[in-house]
């Protein structure tokens, strides 16, 4: 299973925002100079910058994920981009959303051990998530599980 956030933007899309907000800030830089502000063009393209900059790093923000992989012994969760990898035996991990700051967090928890998962989708996302995974994991012990 990958687990990813929702990206509305692809790099394409990203780029034409980029550009089509630094040709109107530039357009109002050329009003504040026809009206006598000779640090408008100055103050236009740090506001550039910052915005390309601000919007690149959220975009990159998409790239993170998880991918989760089950099957009799074992259920593992891999983090990208970083390929931190953290498993769990399957009989005994539990899947619990517990109430947090203001969200829910979907947590798999073993022998003393827990791992958030899911902290980037939404609410109701993770409450599907979290029945998904406790059907999944009672069908491969074949048990109903709570």
């Amino acid at each position: 299973m990958w687990l990813r956030p929702n990206r509305m933007l692809s790099r394409r899309g990203l780029v034409r925002l980029i550009v089509a907000l630094v040709v109107l800030a530039l357009m109002s830089a050329g009003l504040g100079v026809w009206q006598g502000n000779v640090f408008a063009p100055l103050f236009a393209v740090i506001e550039s910058v910052a915005v390309a900059c601000a919007l690149s790093v959220a975009w990159r923000a998409g790239d993170r994920g998880e991918r989760i992989t089950l099957d009799e012994s074992s259920l593992e969760v891999q983090s990208l981009p970083g390929r931190r990898c953290t498993r769990f035996q399957s009989y005994w991990v539990r899947v619990v959303l517990e109430p947090g700051e203001g969200r829910h967090r979907l947590l798999l928890a073993s022998h003393g051990n827990a791992l958030e998962i899911g902290a980037f989708l939404a609410e109701q996302e993770r409450a599907e998530l979290s029945k998904k995974l406790m059907v999944l994991l009672s069908a491969i012990h074949g048990q109903p599980r709570k």
